[in-house]
């Protein structure tokens, strides 16, 4: 009986030890390309609504872009968020920013980049979109400086390319 239980705690340590969290956990993206161009003439409105985690620094000095898109290569870029004199991304709190840009599809990619010393930590990200549902990127670690971090959920990976830019 005593090797029976301690096989069956073996195999639970065992198991436990080799399974993977079903949460996705951001990632770096060293080349991708912010587009410069607009992709249709159209211009939409975004609201992405921002959390800070409560385990990051009371405030941040760090410069905070943003750039998200859809399957189609249709990218909205939002650079320097950041805005000290406002009280932006401080520990707990929530910042609401209104972004214009192309008229998207479904948002599947979304990436932070982030330039400082602070180590600023991002919760999560929300982005409401006219055309599309709302998409929610949990991050809750600490950004890396000067790569873009973030998620891509789009099965064609179109937001990827050769050049990184900020």
């Amino acid at each position: 009986m005593k090797r029976l239980i301690f096989l069956l705690i073996f195999a639970l340590v065992f198991c436990s030890a080799q399974s993977r969290s079903i949460i996705p956990r951001p990632h770096p993206h060293p080349s991708l390309q912010i587009s410069n161009k607009t992709q249709n003439e159209a211009s939409c409105s975004f609201t992405v609504v921002i959390r800070t985690s409560c385990s990051s620094t009371r405030y941040t000095r760090d410069h905070i872009s943003l750039a998200f898109g859809d399957a189609y290569g249709i990218q909205v870029y939002a650079p320097h968020l950041d805005d000290p004199a406002s009280r932006a991304f401080e520990s707990c709190s929530t910042d609401t920013f209104q972004i214009s840009g192309p008229c998207t599809y479904q948002i599947c990619y979304l990436y932070l980049y982030r330039s400082g010393y602070d180590g600023w930590i991002p919760y999560d990200v929300t982005v409401y979109g006219y055309n599309s549902k709302p998409a929610t990127f949990y991050y809750n670690v600490k950004v890396p400086g000067d790569i873009w971090y973030g998620f891509n959920y789009c099965s064609g990976a179109r937001a990827t390319s050769s050049a990184a830019t900020k």
